[in-house]
This record gives structure tokens, C-alpha cells and sequence, in this order.
């Protein structure tokens, strides 16, 4: 305790095991929700699989969700795969693969994104690369990164159906055939999934070099320390017993006979939960700060929080990867969350920390002794979830929002094989390169439009950006600053997404929680496409069809949306759109 605080300068209370915090405002609300938790015994309730502490009144639901927890035995029950998982490691060094491609999405894909990016290894010779979407320049980016014959692609879905996933598989495994022959293209290629599933079936067709069938009592999101996230860190030369006993000091810290004061998973459920709570203005707006080293935490985090909390109306919004230079603009409506590893350059956010307290904000400060403590935070951040949706009453295993975006992609793409077109949208306005679909509004030019769309965006709201274009840092960097300006400008959080990424994250809780988004969606048009084997349409129809099917599932939740079409020229169109978002940002319009 003496140690954090004399690094921080300040006075944390503890809460837990390597948890500290400043409560600020809402002291009372998260001493308040604890005292909830040890009254109604939520630990023991948690370890006897009660599913009625998530669904008191509906018997159906309560029984799904004890089908859902799986999870909290991983750390003990996942030491008995790591023998098989460590000989297809040295399997697939010894046949000269060098590169590993994870297909899946959300759940699937992200954690084995983080332990790639935040771990060392005991072997630097093979590479993790995340192939979780539609975009065709993205798809062809990483097909031509290196020789297929020196690739393993890794097929991951736990419905064994995942649009995406079974997409990029069909147009891989005919390249592959191409690269290596059809006596060796299914050496290339493994998959995790669940025990009956369409993939196991297809995988033991066609003779995949391994298939993983994974425990069906785990959800996407909830699988970091299952076989969805282990089976790639092996093959990484990740110390799996070494983190999988991190992640077992954990779950001993987080057991049922544990007061709920001194539960580490429990504390940060209760202080999420509470401050989302509270009114008459919410701070349902959790804003993760990272070490450097750990910055690929914020995404995984993003999609557990969002996906499991956002629907019935209320939800916690996790803002991930911001620039934080603009204190003025953290509002009331935010919580905060540092997760902060021992030994890496923190000095600029421990005096951001030190400042946000003397703001009276409430802030949770989580210390990882060192980078192995991995596999410790994602166990503390499944439990603190899954504690947070009791205490906001709502079911945290389910994504009842997800399937209207893609069931409305479903009906474009069955539109377009009947008409070879896809649905348009009406444009209310064009200029230059870009076209803008949505509500009505001015239309002397581009920048009174958008200004008098994010004008409205007051205390308490949020600016979502959807961006259906390639995830590469050339794109990025122009999205950032977009941002930025629209966080400093407007006083509220920005978050940015990649569709359809961002889809199986916080698609959920753009539509099933609080009505508080102002949503931007950037769309392209496909200057070189690729068509998808079998199927009558390309990647390019099925990323259009997404982002339809998501703009129509927002609009039938009674959100604020707006889509601009940014042409094909992807570089030239985000810089005339950010000059013009600078111009509404800026201009008389906005102060109007």
C-alpha cells in the first residue's frame, strides 16, 4: 500500500488484493453496493452457479445462465490441456510454419490479440496476426504479408457459424489450395469451437491439423483463459502455466469464503456498477488508462464490458485508447480505471491519476506486478462483470441486440442475390468525394449538417465512430485525430470502432443500452474487391450488408445515426472528412 501510494503521491484506500481506490463522489454508492453483495451472500450465490442472481424472475433465463459459467473454474481446470497444446507448438515449428492467422471474431479473437502484444515468449519465431473482418484491402493486406505455405490459420467460433469466420475461410482455403496443393492445404489450418457444431463438422471433413473443441458452458467473451485464448498463445511460445497460475491466484482471491470487501473481482464489479447507477447523471462512462506496455488490454476490456452490460436500457460504455491531454473535458458522467504494471514509464499517468482524484472523480487503481499478471486481470475483469450486471439487473451472458444488426445484414445480402444490388440509402446530401445519409437537417454544405447533428451533444451522451474501412495505422491515424477534436470540442467521450469488428464488442450496447450515442458511420466503396467462393458476392457486398444491417438496427432502436460515404479513395476521403469535421467543430454553426 505505502509503495503505490508513494508512486502515486496521493491516498488510496485498498479494496482487495492489489486494488486501490479513490471513491470520490461516489463513496457512499460503492460502499453502499458492497454492503448489497455481502447481505444477499453474491459470492457464495456466484459459486453455487445460482443463476437466479442474474434472473430472480424468469426460471428459463436463470437456467441458461448457469449453462454460461464455465468459466469460473478455468484457471484450475485448463492446467490438464497445456501437454497437447505445447506439442502443436512444436508441431507446427517443426513443419516450418512461421505464422499463425486467427479468424474469429469478438470474444474469439481479441484476448489471444492481447497476450500476442503484451507477453514475452519463450520462442520469438512465429507471429499472431488478427483477422477479425470483411474489408477487402484489409483481407488482401494480410493474405500478402507472407507465403501462405509459411501460414497456420487458426478458424475460432463458438457457434461454429460466425459469418465472418466462415467467409474468410472459403476464400483461404481455395488460396491455400492454390499455394501448396490439395494433398497439404488442410495442414494449415485448425479450429476451436464448441463440441457439434458446423465448424467441428467441417474441420474433421476436411482433415484440419487439429480441431479444439472447447467446454460449451463459456461464452465468447468470458473464454480468455479457455481454449480460445490458450490454443494461440501456445503456439506464440506463451508461458501458459505461468499464466494460467496468475490468473489461479485470482480465482483463490476471488473464492466464495472471501469477504466481499477483500474480493478484488467483487470491489471493481461494485465500483462499475454503482457509478452507473448513480443519479441524477449516471457515470456510466468507464475510461481505462494502461501502462504502455498494456495497451492492448483496453480492446478485450471493451468488448467484456460493453457486449455483457449495454441492454435493457442501461449499460457501462468502456472509452478505450483515448488521448487523455484534455482534462477539462471529463465530465461528471465518467469513472475511471489504471491499470498499472509495475516498472513501465507510468510517470504521465500517475500524474494524470493524482489530478483526476483531486477532481473528486471516482478512480480504481489495478497493479500488475508484472506482465504475466495477464492472465490474474482477465479473470478479475470477467468476475467484476459479471458482479456489475447483477447489481445494474441485467443478464451479462447474453447479446440480445447483436443478432438484429446481423439478421438485417441477412436480408440485404438476400436482396442482393436476388437483384445483384444491395439496398441504398437515400443521401441527404453530397460534397466533394463524400455522400451523407440521415436525418434531415441543413444542407447550405457539409459542415452546417454535421454541425447541427453533433450540436445536441450535451453531458451524459457520446459520439460513437463506426468505421468500415481497413484497421491499419495509416487509417488510424486520421480517425484519432477526428477523435480527438470531437471529444474536445463537444465535452464528450468519443469512441472509435472498425466494422465490422466492433460489431461483436460494443455493437450491443449501442443498441441495447441507454439511448445516449450520436452514432457516425463511415462507409467506402470498393476500389478492388474480392469475390467470396461459392457464395454469389464478394467481402466488399457482405461488409455493405453489415454496415446496413447496422445503420437499420440502430435506426429501429431509435438512435441517432448518420453515414457518410467517404468514396474510394479511402486516404482522400478521410482527409477532406476530417477538414470538414474541423469546419463544423469550428464554425459558426456549432455555437449557434
Amino acid at each position: 500500500m505505502a509503495t503505490l501510494n508513494d508512486s502515486l503521491g496521493m491516498d488510496l484506500e485498498r479494496l482487495g488484493p492489489d486494488t486501490f481506490v479513490s471513491l470520490g463522489r461516489h463513496e457512499s454508492a460503492v460502499k453502499e453496493a458492497l454492503a448489497t453483495l455481502a447481505e444477499i451472500g453474491a459470492s457464495a450465490r456466484i459459486w453455487a452457479r445460482d443463476g437466479r442472481l442474474w434472473a430472480p424472475h424468469d426460471a428459463d433465463t436463470a437456467r441458461d445462465v448457469e449453462e454460461r459459467l464455465g468459466w469460473l473454474d478455468l484457471p484450475r481446470d485448463m492446467l490438464v490441456d497445456l501437454t497437447r497444446l505445447r506439442a502443436l507448438a512444436l508441431e507446427i515449428r517443426a513443419a516450418g510454419l512461421s505464422r499463425v492467422v486467427l479468424l474469429g471474431m469478438g470474444g474469439s479473437s481479441l484476448a489471444p490479440e492481447v497476450t500476442a502484444a503484451a507477453l514475452p515468449r519463450e520462442a520469438n519465431d512465429v507471429e499472431l496476426v488478427v483477422l477479425d473482418t470483411t474489408d477487402p484491402a484489409q483481407i488482401r493486406r494480410v493474405e500478402n504479408e507472407a507465403p501462405l505455405a509459411k501460414t497456420l490459420f487458426i478458424l475460432a467460433s463458438k457457434s461454429g457459424t460466425t459469418a465472418e469466420t466462415d467467409s474468410l475461410y472459403a476464400y483461404l482455403a481455395a488460396r491455400m489450395r492454390e499455394a501448396v496443393g490439395d494433398d497439404d492445404w488442410h495442414d494449415h489450418f485448425v479450429a476451436i469451437t464448441d463440441p457439434g457444431t458446423p465448424l467441428a463438422r467441417l474441420a474433421t471433413r476436411n482433415q484440419f491439423r487439429a480441431l479444439y473443441l472447447n467446454r460449451p458452458d463459456i461464452g465468447g467473451r468470458y473464454s480468455a483463459l479457455s481454449l480460445y485464448g490458450l490454443v494461440p498463445a501456445a503456439l506464440l511460445g506463451i508461458d501458459l502455466d505461468r499464466l494460467l497460475s496468475t490468473a489461479h491466484e485470482m480465482w483463490w482471491a476471488c473464492r466464495s469464503t472471501v469477504p466481499v470487501a477483500d474480493n478484488p473481482g467483487a470491489v471493481l464489479g461494485a465500483c462499475m456498477a454503482a457509478c452507473a447507477a448513480a443519479q441524477p447523471l449516471p457515470a456510466d462512462k468507464l475510461t481505462l488508462i494502461t501502462s504502455p506496455a498494456m495497451a492492448a488490454f483496453g480492446p478485450w476490456v471493451e468488448q467484456l464490458i460493453a457486449e455483457s452490460t449495454g441492454k435493457d436500457g442501461v449499460g457501462i460504455l468502456p472509452v478505450e485508447g483515448e488521448r487523455l491531454t484534455a482534462l477539462e473535458r471529463f465530465g461528471a458522467d465518467r469513472q475511471f480505471a489504471y491499470l498499472r504494471l509495475a516498472g513501465d514509464d507510468n510517470d504521465a499517468n500517475d500524474a494524470l491519476m493524482r489530478r483526476l482524484v483531486d477532481q473528486g472523480h471516482t478512480v480504481a487503481v489495478v497493479t500488475m506486478p508484472e506482465p504475466y499478471s495477464l492472465g490474474a486481470e482477465f479473470y478479475r475483469w470477467e468476475y467484476a462483470t459479471a458482479v456489475a450486471g447483477h447489481l445494474l439487473g441485467i443478464n451479462p451472458f447474453d447479446q440480445p441486440n447483436v443478432e438484429s444488426a446481423k439478421q438485417s445484414a441477412r436480408q440485404a445480402i438476400e436482396a442482393y442475390e436476388a437483384t445483384h444490388q444491395l439496398p441504398q440509402l437515400d443521401v441527404v446530401l453530397s460534397e466533394g468525394a463524400l455522400r451523407v445519409s440521415g436525418p434531415a437537417g441543413p444542407t447550405a454544405s457539409l459542415a452546417d449538417y454535421l454541425a447541427a447533428m453533433l450540436s445536441p451533444a450535451r453531458e451524459g451522451e457520446y459520439v460513437a465512430l463506426m468505421a468500415y474501412i481497413d484497421r491499419c495505422a495509416a487509417n488510424a491515424e486520421p480517425l484519432e485525430e477526428m477523435r480527438y477534436h470531437l471529444g474536445a470540442r463537444l465535452g464528450v467521450p468519443v469512441t472509435l470502432g472498425y466494422g465490422p469488428r466492433f460489431l461483436h464488442s460494443t455493437g450491443q450496447l449501442h443498441k441495447g443500452g441507454p439511448n445516449t450515442g450520436l452514432f457516425v458511420q463511415i462507409v467506402r466503396n470498393e476500389a478492388q474487391d474480392i469475390d467470396i467462393p461459392a457464395r454469389g458476392y464478394s467481402f466488399g457486398v457482405l461488409k455493405a450488408a453489415q454496415a446496413l444491417g447496422d445503420w437499420q438496427a440502430l435506426t429501429n432502436a431509435g438512435r441517432r445515426v448518420v453515414c457518410i460515404n467517404i468514396g474510394a479513395d479511402v486516404s482522400a476521403g478521410l482527409a477532406e472528412l476530417s477538414w470538414v469535421l474541423r469546419s463544423a467543430l469550428d464554425g459558426d454553426a456549432m455555437s449557434a
